[in-house]
């Protein structure tokens, strides 16, 4: 193999075919002062192939995680060597760094068993493997990567194979010819059981796994058989109850799942509780859809039932469903407590993608301590981005307790109808005190409710509408998708099996870690894999927008007299409607049974979706509070004055990014859009006299390879529009 001290002269490699790997490549010795490492040259839209054939490795077949990651802005550095990054990952074979095996009673000659006693070594767990590469994306030329392979085989500490056929101390029957591959086997098998998904299709399942990797072999089904056997065995046996104690019980809880915990402090005379959990699995989730994304919060879940409150943080997939990626147990919401373990959570995000940050954080309660969220001095290492506030929780409140406490329909859709006029006046010169006068007298004989508002919201309503007024207003989608996740979390936790066990937070910790945490990624890998298609649709219809956009406009009537209402028809029996007053309105009001349970259904979306594209009707408060934001920007700066100009100019800007946000969202491809931009592409052209002419500068932010790799989805990271 050559050795090089330099990369000036590294040919790059692009090997034909959809997927390639090292086997593929020709290595060559980089030198350095401290090692000596195998490198080559690849295009920078060519990874992820490179990737997917490196973890279909016949010998060791696996999956790569990355272990570590760091990140620079384009023109950061003023001088930089050949080999500085702008993108920086180190991927680690999925049965390493660490051996679960260390220190195990397992011996490699006895037979193959689960014990959730202790962490011995197993065949789907990780074993020490030092297997690990860099793909280092060079800062001079961003269109090309840099491959590293520190270690190319799957060996371990003592250069023994560890995993995989080749594997002469494999542990069970027949391990050496089915390799439980890393954990995503094990996982979708574990996610079935929680689920009660019959044990014939958790098997055939199970098999067709395995088969993906090692594939026909007569003896799969009998030890495929006797794995899930003994697997639902272990799940069904388990318990929550690791001691009769509760405290005691959470924290062997605690100890057994260290690397599900990114922080933890037990309860003393002087501080509460505070558990915050976060499987590796969530980890991967808030690193790839909560970069530059949104961060949402469900707060203060079981306030009144469990024993401690439930704090949820969500980001937004690719379909825009809310995805639980960190759950916080504790009562305190004192901003020393809440810092610290917000900085916890984001060290652990940034010490696997150090340039991580989200672009804003969505908060759902006023009286939340919302200071740790926002840039300051004192707090800039937590998230340092804007906040954004919530509708859904006011709403789901009211109409609930309106529906509850209110026999007559139509005193109920006038009262939902004032408070909502009374959230859309705060942009309009309301006089607080005397709407709220007026809404005590209108409906003094609806005495059960009234005393619910006087007492729960009265004294804090003000503080509510400052907030809404001071902080922009999330989208109705974004407030849908969490209440999405807010009605499947009921729905999970407060089961009538479980009622005696709410006041233990041991049995909250293992619902959450098993069954919840089982179903969406459940639903993800079936939406990504295509291999539980009645799962992946019941996960798309999960949403009541998604619902919505099903219903064609020619099913919905508005009534052209007053627009008091709107009539949709039902798309399965036509001779059936269902009307929505107040339409235009996030406080439009349904007579379906979901919407009288506080929730946000489909007919209110579409209905909403319609009046959104006619003038008559008001605009959303999201556009609202963005229109009030611009405008405060516009009338700050005296007239005729160079501040005047400065904040235009951010208008514009603002104007801009936000149109070219749009445009993305409408088209299917980014040509459409590049067609659309005031630059366009610079074509070669041909010399036509002996002069020298000037070269054309590249666009900013552009690669010599295309936007798009093979499977036809954009990488984000190849084209940056600004």
């Amino acid at each position: 193999m050559d050795v090089i001290e330099s990369i000036d002269n590294l040919q790059v490699q692009d090997p034909p075919g959809e997927d390639f790997c090292s086997a593929d490549l020709d290595w060559v010795k980089l030198r350095s002062a401290e090692r000596c490492d195998d490198v080559a040259l690849i295009p920078y839209d060519r990874v992820d192939a490179f990737i997917i054939g490196e973890c279909s490795n016949v010998e060791c077949p696996t999956r790569f995680h990355i272990e570590r990651g760091r990140k620079r802005p384009k023109g950061s550095l003023k001088e930089y060597k050949n080999d500085e990054y702008l993108e920086y990952r180190l991927y680690w074979c999925s049965f390493g760094p660490e051996n679960y095996g260390e220190g195990g009673g397992t011996l490699p000659s006895r037979r193959y068993r689960l014990n959730t006693r202790n962490r011995a070594a197993r065949p789907q767990s990780m074993r020490g493997c030092t297997c690990n590469f860099v793909v280092k994306r060079l800062y001079a030329r961003p269109s090309l990567v840099l491959l590293i392979y520190n270690e190319r085989r799957h060996v371990n500490k003592a250069g023994f194979v560890c995993h995989g056929p080749l594997d002469k101390d494999a542990i069970g029957p027949g391990a050496k010819k089915i390799p439980y591959v890393c954990s995503e086997i094990q996982q979708q098998t574990m996610s079935m059981i929680y689920l009660g998904i019959p044990e014939e299709n958790v098997l055939e399942k199970h098999i067709e796994g395995i088969q993906r990797y090692c594939g026909s072999d007569p003896k799969v089904k009998t030890l495929a058989s006797q794995y899930v056997q003994k697997l639902g065995m272990i799940i069904k046996r388990s318990t929550h109850e690791l001691d009769l104690d509760d405290e005691a019980s959470i924290r062997l809880w605690a100890e057994r799942n260290k690397k599900s915990i990114f922080f933890y402090r037990d309860t003393s005379e002087n501080e509460p509780l505070i558990l915050g959990i976060q499987t590796e699995w969530q980890l991967q989730q808030m690193i790839r859809f909560g970069h530059r994304n949104i961060i949402a919060a469900d707060s203060t879940f079981g306030i009144k039932r469990l024993k401690y409150p439930l704090c949820t943080l969500l980001v937004f997939d690719s379909r825009e469903h809310a995805l639980p990626v960190a759950w916080i147990i504790t009562r305190s919401i004192a901003k020393p407590d809440v810092a610290i373990w917000m900085k916890s959570l984001l060290d652990r995000v940034r010490s696997v993608n150090s340039g991580w940050k989200a672009s804003g954080f969505l908060i759902d309660d006023a009286a939340a301590q919302i200071e740790p969220i926002r840039q300051n001095a004192l707090l800039v290492e937590t998230f340092s981005c804007p906040v954004l506030f919530s509708l859904w929780r006011v709403r789901r409140s009211w109409l609930r307790h309106i529906v509850k406490k209110c026999t007559n329909i139509e005193v109920q859709r006038e009262i939902f109808k004032r408070l909502g006029q009374i959230v859309y006046g705060i942009w309009g010169g309301m006089d607080l005190a005397v709407a709220l006068e007026e809404l005590l007298l209108d409906f003094v004989d609806q005495t059960s409710f009234m005393q619910y508002f006087r007492d729960s919201w009265l004294p804090k309503i003000e503080m509510w509408l400052e907030l809404m007024k001071t902080l922009p207003l999330a989208s109705q989608e974004a407030s849908g998708a969490i209440e999405a996740y807010h009605v499947k979390l009921k729905t999970k936790l407060y089961d009538d099996s479980h009622l005696g066990s709410l006041q233990r937070v041991d049995w909250l910790v293992h619902k959450l870690t098993t069954e919840l945490h089982s179903s969406y990624w459940l639903d993800c890998y079936a939406d990504e894999s295509d291999l539980f298609q009645n799962v992946k649709e019941d996960y798309i219809a999960s949403t009541s927008r998604y619902r919505a956009l099903q219903i064609p406009d020619a099913s919905v009537s508005l009534d052209e007299n007053d627009q008091l209402f709107a009539k949709v028809l039902s798309q399965k029996d036509s001779s059936l409607s269902k009307l929505v007053w107040n339409p235009g309105s996030e406080f439009a009001h349904c007579d379906c049974e979901w919407s009288l349970q506080g929730n946000l259904c489909k007919h209110v979306i579409k209905v909403n979706m319609i009046c959104g594209n006619m003038p008559r009707f008001r605009s959303s408060l999201s556009f609202q509070s963005l229109k009030t934001i611009l405008m405060d920007i516009w009338k700050k700066p005296m007239d005729d004055s160079v501040s005047l100009d400065l904040s235009t100019a951010w208008t514009f800007q603002i104007l801009d990014q936000v149109q070219n946000l749009v445009e993305f969202n409408d088209f299917n491809s980014i040509g459409l859009v590049v067609n659309n931009m005031p630059l366009k592409w610079a074509a070669k052209q041909v010399r036509t006299s002996p002069r020298r002419q000037s070269q054309q500068p590249p666009l900013p932010g552009t690669s010599e390879n295309s936007a798009t790799n093979k499977s036809g989805k954009r990488k984000r990271d190849c084209v940056s529009l600004k």
